[in-house]
């Protein structure tokens, strides 16, 4: 029989406790809900005793473990993965204590053990090291370091002559195992209590560095004969906040090159790679790169409305790259297309398509006799079959009925496995129609994987983006409908930029139904991107704690609320004592004054659209009653502009209203309108019924769903973070509810932040210089103007960044000059934020011969236009801007005096 020990150090309070899970049935094997219960100590100190009976060879290698947390609420946190783990075979001695450290998973360390930090930015200094024997050794030292430099390695000194009695000459030296700096000692039992401390030394100079920061540690007891002590320390106590790097963004279709064919490609981002090795940044950020071919219309550039979270998207195959020597004749046409394509200012979506479709077929046919037989692409169809297959059937069918609308199809409306299998048998005579999706996501993904592949080469890590959302009527949504509520719609409240909110039209997630198999889609999703990209970010990271979800009849995402929500019941309103008027507060407010107030003298033009009541109020006609029954009326009507105004005037009116009824309360239950102090029919209340509604108002949206929210993320985002080991950042803008920011800092997700979008209420700019360390600190976005447009947007906001930010007297200059552009970015690269990433129109600003002329041309996106044309390219070609010495030399320096060269 051997006997482990299991002893941790973390603080709880009354109610909470501490569970200890492993990969042994005592353990609960792995599971989380089978995790046994330790024993309390005190509110610093947990133990649990583990005796096992069973011979070491009937017990794996070794016993991996881990510690979890439950609150009072019953809700469990694991500590973040630390490789702990015991040799249960190689170690010989019959009772083992572990004394282990907590792995906090927003520590600052645990983000420099992600797969971009240990495999491109910072590999670790000594390659890991066969194991010492555990023979003899009473106790096993182990610590984790991860910002050493070259050659560099962490020693271990202390109290007694064993530990070289803080003679830095002496130091013990410690081998790396795995992730951990590991030293195995025999330590007398008379030399007990002993102080020890972590330190670094320069094997190669025979240097000792520097001691650990902090008090000493402290180790007060031996554990007699044949007795081991296994003490896991986390991290070595540095300032490991001093890692800062630069990176910069740019939609791959936005790159151009004198090879590209009228949009960016993957075959472009080599010599993005090489621009940024030039000039210090250590990270290229993308936008979307997954297939969005809906409609064969420019809509489809829209690249966060994808129809496969997996498969990538044609725009950006380098058809070149696609053919074989003996494919010349097909491929020498392209020059003349090259010239007229890339001589336009943006990309021609529709035209570009067309044409590399009529290439990508040609190639087909010629190469798909041996393509079929190439062992690299067998082995891509066998580790992508999962996705490839469906996603192949789909677009064939797609395009054979001419509607991505799958319920529509005449046929395989459902999806089923085994008749999908079927319909894209080899043996098909339609087989060609599926295979060509085979032939071009083979070479998207080998051209893509090259790009990245050499971009790690350089040094150089590539940022993707996870969006939201998927299409409705997407592959996803096709073969696992019950992963998704696809009779609602997902989108964003109202903000500065979009006053009426935003509907991005995608069905919201089925969270429940995803629990069940452990977010099995997002973990698949997870690993495709991992394929290629070693940071992401999760677009709309909010909406893992709550989505706004608005119904199928709206159009407009003011008609949407947060789901989850508590609602709030009649019994609040009484309480409160507030009349409930069912008609005043939930169906739409009209009467001549509203009328007056969106028309003036016009605004009988709207009354054949309504019905008069016998108090003067009206009612909307039941054909119009919805905004999707008026989109549909106005689609058969000529565009000009009285319809346009009729239209909206419409939607506002049935917009106008302060609660929405939750969907089956029978009237019971209801949801605040977002932003009802700018309608008129909050407005058109007495005073104190105003004040009255709005405090329940406040409470309902900054208050009362605050712990619903943290509870729903925490489901999931620990999970899925647990999924991968790409570095997460979070968009975190809009709305944010106050759980949000503690939850990203518990689970080491960088923020967002943006210095023309401050987080704290009354706030008109943040500043970059107040940015936490685990974010990423920008001044544009892709949804936003860049800094130039930004300048002439606002004069009155200018002045007062003028003045109060950038600190100058005066009047503002009315454009954006070099100099001012130049300033914004060196103020950024000195903030204490992880990365600063820039767009790549905003580090041209800073050059008054290199930018563009006009900075209207540079935006990439207005999310205030829900069909917005994605068609920004790059002015110049990278073979230029490579070729730019003057501006090139500029960054390096505004890098490298930074601190940000990474």
């Amino acid at each position: 029989m051997r006997k482990i020990h299991f002893y941790i150090g973390f603080h709880t309070r009354f109610g909470e406790s501490l569970l200890l899970s492993g990969n042994i049935p005592q353990l609960g094997d792995m599971v989380p809900d089978a995790a046994v219960t330790m024993n309390y100590m005190n509110e610093e100190y947990w133990s649990y005793d583990l005796e096992l009976h069973a011979d070491p060879a009937g017990l794996p290698p070794q016993i991996q473990y881990k510690y979890l947390f439950k609150d009072k609420s019953g809700r469990i946190t694991e500590e973040w993965n630390d490789g702990k783990l015991i040799d249960i075979r190689e170690i010989d001695a019959t009772e083992i204590h572990l004394q282990d450290t907590w792995n906090f998973a927003g520590q600052y360390d645990n983000v420099f053990f992600t797969a971009p930090f240990r495999e491109v930015l910072l590999p670790p200094a000594s390659p890991p090291v066969k194991p010492l024997p555990y023979r003899g050794c009473t106790h096993i030292f182990k610590v984790k370091a991860p910002l050493l430099q070259e050659d560099e390695v962490i020693c271990l000194l202390g109290s007694i002559a064993l530990l070289g009695e803080w003679n830095t000459a002496r130091p013990v030296w410690m081998s790396l195992e795995s992730n951990w700096w590991t030293a195995k000692i025999s330590l007398p039992a008379d030399t007990f209590p002993v102080a020890y401390k972590y330190a670094v030394y320069n094997k190669k100079h025979r240097q000792f560095i520097r001691y650990e920061d902090g008090d000493n540690r402290l180790l007060h007891s031996n554990t007699g004969n044949n007795k081991l002590t296994i003490l896991h320390n986390g991290f070595v106590h540095f300032m490991n906040t001093t890692w800062r790097g630069a990176g910069m963004a740019i939609p791959v279709f936005s790159l151009r090159s004198a090879k590209s064919l009228g949009t960016g490609e993957f075959a472009d981002i080599k010599l993005l790679v090489d621009w940024a090795k030039k000039t210090g940044f250590r990270l290229i950020q993308l936008l979307p790169v997954n297939d969005t071919t809906d409609t064969h219309t420019w809509k489809d550039s829209y690249p966060y409305n994808a129809i496969s979270a997996f498969a990538l998207h044609p725009l950006y195959v380098n058809v070149e790259g696609m053919a074989r020597k003996e494919d010349e004749k097909i491929v020498k046409s392209l020059g003349k297309k090259r010239k007229q394509l890339n001589n336009l200012e943006e990309v021609d979506y529709e035209e570009v398509m067309r044409y590399k479709w009529k290439i990508i077929r040609q190639l087909y046919q010629a190469q798909k006799e041996s393509f079929f037989k190439d062992e690299a692409y067998l082995q891509f169809w066998e580790a992508n079959r999962h996705w490839l297959v469906p996603y192949a059937a789909y677009s064939c069918l797609r395009d054979k009925y001419s509607t991505s609308k799958y319920t529509a199809w005449k046929q395989y409306s459902s999806y089923d496995k085994k008749a999908i299998a079927k319909l894209t048998g080899t043996d098909q005579k339609h087989f060609d129609e599926v295979g060509i999706y085979y032939f071009v996501q083979f070479h998207l993904h080998t051209q893509l994987k090259a790009a990245t592949d050499y971009a790690h080469a350089n040094g150089i890590i590539v940022k993707g983006d996870i969006p939201i959302g998927v299409n409705r009527y997407s592959c996803d949504a096709w073969m696992e409908p019950e992963l998704f509520h696809m009779d609602m719609q997902a989108g964003a409240p109202p903000d500065d930029f979009a006053v009426k909110g935003q509907n991005w039209g995608f069905p919201t997630y089925n969270w429940e139904r995803m629990r069940q198999d452990g977010y099995e889609w997002w973990h698949r999703r997870f690993k495709q991107m991992s394929n290629y990209f070693d940071a992401f970010r999760i677009d709309h990271v909010l909406g893992f704690f709550r989505i706004w979800s608005i119904p199928a009849h709206a159009v407009e995402g003011v008609m949407g609320h947060f789901v989850p929500a508590i609602p709030l019941d009649m019994e609040i309103f009484s309480k409160r004592g507030i009349y409930f008027d069912h008609r005043r507060f939930c169906e739409p407010y009209i009467t001549d004054a509203v009328l007056y107030e969106l028309l003036g003298d016009n605004r009988n033009l709207i009354k054949d659209f309504l019905e008069l009541n016998g108090d003067g109020s009206y009612d909307l006609k039941a054909s119009f009653s919805t905004q999707r029954k008026v989109e549909t009326y106005f689609a058969g009507l000529e565009i000009n502009e009285e319809n346009i105004l009729l239209q909206s005037v419409l939607y506002d009116l049935i917009s106008n209203v302060i609660l929405f009824e939750e969907e089956g309360s029978q009237r019971q239950q209801f949801h605040f309108r977002i932003d009802i102090e700018n309608t008129s029919s909050f407005g058109h209340l007495d005073d104190r019924l105003r004040q009255q509604l709005g405090a329940l108002y406040t409470d309902y949206f900054f208050h009362r769903q605050d712990e619903t929210w943290a509870t729903h993320a925490m489901y999931k985002l620990p999970a899925l973070k647990r999924s991968t080991n790409m570095l997460v950042c979070g968009e975190d803008l809009g709305m944010v509810p106050h759980c949000v920011p503690e939850i990203m800092r518990q689970l080491g997700i960088l923020s967002l932040e943006i210095q023309r979008m401050p987080k704290q209420a009354g706030m008109e700019f943040f500043n970059p210089a107040n940015a936490p360390y685990m974010s990423v600190i920008t001044p544009s976005t892709h949804d936003m103007s860049t800094i130039r447009a930004w300048w002439e947007e606002n004069r009155e906001k200018t002045q007062h960044f003028f003045n109060n930010e950038m600190l100058h007297p005066g009047p503002a200059p009315y454009y954006c000059e070099p100099w001012i552009n130049k300033a914004i970015v060196i103020q950024h690269l000195y903030s204490p934020a992880m990365w600063s990433i820039f767009l790549l129109q905003d580090l041209m600003g800073i050059d008054g011969k290199l930018r563009r002329k006009n900075p209207a041309k540079e935006r990439i996106n207005i999310p205030a236009i829900p069909r917005h044309y994605w068609r920004y390219r790059m002015h110049i070609t990278l073979e230029q801007l490579l070729k730019e010495k003057d501006f090139n030399n500029e960054l390096i320096s505004y890098i490298h005096s930074s601190g940000r060269a990474g």
